[in-house]
């Protein structure tokens, strides 16, 4: 490897967003290298993906390689709080488009999209920590270190920084925002589970509790684990995480609405946590560089939006960045920024919706409308820009609104 060296643009980081923008540059015939500062495999939250995600993958060229892994299919999602249960089937979906897709070991998917994005001819470089960024008009300049310490420098016509939870340009460049969400967290491994069923597994499981303020996430695999997750305040999180996460344990044991599945699953490995997860950014693009996937905002783990996200904004920034360097006048604001915050904003609606408890109100109703749960199936699956759907166009106002009507209906006062 030179100690500097010039390429046309430089990805910062190897996860679903750098991959699917740097697969999508190679097919443009863009000399591209990625900059990653962990080793692969490595475990990674995020492992059940929406649909949607698909169409990003495979236009990326990405799709093909992830196809043979038979990871766990996903065909829907089941909410559940108490006796109540609503099952969304992406095949009744309202808009037209991917009807599964899949649920997976962060480790193993992503390590399959490195591995497929360097089989294209894309450097993939692991281990390596960017240090520093200079950004001009026309000359972006990268400093870096291996895992031995050894310094490098790499030259780019342009940057796309995709490394999600390191977020490097918005700590670099002081781009980060705090989050409008209360601070909570996730404590998180996976189980053995014997008991589930074949229906199981091709769902993700939600339990509500705590009045909306806490979930339990299960999330299936093909190797016949599941990811079992609790997201709660900040302080119940801390709590549950103590002496190697006892409370955890016994909580997911013995919580009701589990009905025992999980009583006497072994843990894979001791209980991971993370906290204060949720985080915003002040702009997503500068003179040569542009952010992708969790380097923009993450908002919350309960619609499962955060591979969506990352790879519908890796591969749009691709697309602009293809634009630029093609010497067209990219309007970086309109047909970026404002095209992801978009989505981003939708979701940020129904996350809002879930913790007020509109949300649940409105599918543990006691008849929901088909056309209406089809609607909301859209927004689950992903289709958060699909302006034709009213869950999307008008989804600053429909949940409240709706969820009012349906508490109205439902009022023993209603009868009278």
């Amino acid at each position: 490897m030179p100690n500097h060296a010039k390429v046309d643009v430089v990805v910062i980081g190897a996860g679903p967003a750098g991959t699917v923008a740097a697969s999508y540059l190679k097919k443009q015939g863009y000399d591209v290298t990625i900059l990653e500062k962990e080793k692969f495999p490595r475990f990674q939250i995020g492992e059940s993906l929406l649909p949607c995600c698909m169409e990003h993958l495979d236009e990326s060229g990405l799709l093909e390689a992830v196809i043979p892994k038979n990871f766990q299919k996903k065909t829907g999602a089941a909410f559940m709080r108490g006796e109540n249960r609503c099952e969304f089937f992406f095949s009744e979906q309202f808009t037209k488009g991917w009807t599964w897709t899949w649920q997976v070991k962060r480790a193993d998917f992503d390590l399959t999209l490195a591995e497929a994005t360097r089989a294209k001819g894309v450097a993939v470089n692991f281990e390596c920590e960017v240090l520093n960024v200079t950004c001009s008009k026309d000359k972006q300049i990268v400093g870096y270190k291996d895992i031995d310490g050894n310094k490098f420098t790499i030259e780019a016509k342009f940057i796309i920084d995709s490394s999600g939870y390191g977020r490097v340009l918005p700590r670099l460049f002081d781009l980060s925002k705090p989050s409008a969400f209360s601070p909570r967290g996730a404590i998180f491994a996976h189980l053995e589970d014997k008991n589930r069923t074949e229906k199981a597994s091709n769902n993700i499981f939600v339990h509500s509790f705590d009045d909306n303020k806490s979930w339990i996430w299960a999330i299936p695999f093909s190797d016949g684990s599941t990811s079992v997750g609790v997201v709660g305040n900040r302080e119940k999180i801390e709590e549950m995480a103590e002496n190697g996460g006892e409370k955890y344990k016994n909580f997911i044991r013995e919580f009701e609405d589990l009905k025992g599945r999980f009583k006497s699953s072994k843990l894979k490995w001791e209980p991971k946590h993370i906290l204060g997860y949720s985080v915003g950014v002040k702009q997503m693009y500068g003179e040569g560089f542009v952010l992708s996937g969790n380097s923009t905002e993450f908002l919350d783990p309960i619609f499962s939006s955060g591979v969506t996200f990352a790879t519908a904004s890796g591969l749009l920034s691709a697309k602009m960045t293809h634009k630029h360097l093609q010497g067209e006048t990219v309007d970086w604001k309109k047909e970026y920024e404002d095209v992801v915050q978009g989505g981003i904003n939708v979701f940020r609606s129904y996350v809002s919706g879930w913790y007020t408890g509109d949300f649940q109100t409105i599918v543990f109703a006691q008849q929901i409308n088909e056309e209406i749960k089809n609607q909301i199936c859209s927004v689950l699956a992903g289709y958060v820009w699909d302006q034709s759907n009213p869950f999307v166009k008008k989804h600053d106002t429909i949940l409240s609104t709706l969820a009012k009507v349906i508490k109205m209906k439902e009022s023993p006062k209603a009868d009278l």
